[in-house]
């Protein structure tokens, strides 16, 4: 007998309906997508989609050479070519990527994308943290105003109440521009040192190389060297600060309640001013509570060998949204409008005929293809969780007319055989 080959580790299959274990179900996933293209469009967001596989260099540019993903979690190698490729950690520097490479400020001032799509990163795992992970982002560029970075915001907690997801806050900080950064990062150096070793050793090393990432470490001890660092809010410039305040007061505008958090660094270098992350208040996600986040990279596209242009994003862990939904307990599954039953072996083709009939009308229609007895075929579709079944036998062939059973109880419904959709469709 053949060994079975496994699915790579971190890597998760998305199955229907109640077979997939730890992840939800596909039709959760259906279903968030569904309404985040919807609401996106609304936005006035186009779609893009961009390769799974990108140059390296693109991610050590952006990204940053010192952050944990590249230096550790890229998956990266080489091609027949002898070229360094990547498969994607993320989703914003393939956007701008594309955005330089297709002459798109050319064509106009400003430029609203979303993607929707897998992501890779080699990292520990546990529960919504995965190595081949999903996302939904969105990414606006040619504005510097605070309203864009607001609007994206708004955008995401639209996103969230569409999806029912209440208790999820939006966590606000400024990282400052090159002006007034530099200021705190010498206070921050100053105050890691002090206490050098009490940090883990990624931290030390964090220390020298990139010292802003030590406020993103989840470590316990590191977590209590940061509680008492310098507050990088009381180091804004003014363009800085003002620029805060005037995404403060417009989130104010909207009715959008945040909570101001300094200690939001993001894991990524391109960030400048304005960041933000979504943390969910719940159980099922255990330490991986950031569904969210994102922020202003004003610098980035310039630093591709783009034009000098703003911009802001934000990508959502789909993953951790539908699991989220999935401690919700609804179904997105809908269930089938019919299942035709067949009652002797004569009628199983004119069945096999009605069902494609009702499908091309329009209906979600069940036929068991390997018949049965008919208690079995009704098990089936009690099963489906079909609103009806119709029984197709010799005395319905003949007659034209049969019965809409309804499954969930009730008297039948006598109906025409050409006329079924039309029934089924009142009946809703």
């Amino acid at each position: 007998m053949s060994q079975k080959i496994a699915g790579v580790k971190g890597m998760n299959d998305l199955l229907p309906g109640e077979l997939g274990g730890e992840m939800a179900p596909v039709e959760t996933w259906q279903h968030v997508e569904r309404t985040a293209r919807e609401l996106f469009a609304r936005f006035g967001y186009g779609e893009i989609r961009t390769p799974m596989v990108e140059d390296t260099a693109l991610f050590v540019r952006s990204v940053g050479e010192e952050t944990d993903i590249v230096g550790k979690e890229m998956y990266t190698f080489e091609d027949k070519a002898g070229r360094s490729l990547s498969l994607r950690p993320e989703g914003t520097a393939p956007a701008v990527r594309a955005y330089i490479e297709h002459s798109v400020a050319n064509q106009e001032p400003l430029t609203r994308w979303y993607y929707i799509g897998p992501m890779f990163r080699y990292e520990r795992m546990k529960t919504g943290r995965y190595r081949q992970f999903f996302q939904i982002g969105a990414e606006a560029i040619g504005s510097r105003e605070a309203a864009q970075d607001v609007e994206l915001m708004d955008m995401v907690v639209q996103l969230l109440e569409a999806l029912g997801l209440k208790e999820v806050s939006l966590n606000l900080n400024s990282l400052g521009d090159d002006a007034c950064r530099p200021v705190f990062q010498q206070k921050l150096v100053e105050h890691l040192t002090a206490h050098r070793a009490e940090l883990c050793e990624d931290c030390q090393r964090r220390l020298e190389s990139n010292p802003m990432r030590v406020l993103d470490c989840k470590n316990a001890k590191c977590q209590a060297v940061v509680q008492a660092a310098p507050d990088i809010l009381q180091f804004l410039c003014e363009p800085c600060k003002a620029h805060f305040g005037d995404v403060r007061r417009k989130l104010d505008v909207l009715g959008v309640r945040y909570v101001i958090n300094p200690r939001i660094v993001r894991g990524l270098d391109y960030y400048t001013r304005t960041t933000f992350e979504f943390i969910a208040a719940h159980p099922a996600l255990g330490t991986a509570s950031t569904v969210g986040g994102g922020g202003r990279y004003d610098k980035l596209l310039k630093s591709l060998g783009g034009p000098d242009l703003p911009a802001v994003g934000f990508g959502l862990g789909l993953d951790r949204l539908t699991l989220l939904l999935k401690e919700g307990g609804q179904k997105y599954a809908p269930p089938p409008d019919v299942f035709i039953a067949v009652a002797d072996e004569g009628s199983a083709d004119e069945a096999f005929k009605l069902a494609s009939r009702l499908r091309r009308e329009g209906l979600r229609v069940e036929f068991d293809t390997r018949g049965g007895s008919l208690k079995s075929q009704m098990k089936r579709a009690d099963k489906t969780r079909a609103r009806f079944a119709l029984v197709l036998g010799q005395t319905e062939r003949e007659s034209g007319k049969g019965q809409l059973k309804p499954m969930a109880g009730g008297e039948p419904i006598p109906v025409a055989l050409n006329e079924v959709a039309q029934t089924v469709r009142a009946a809703h």
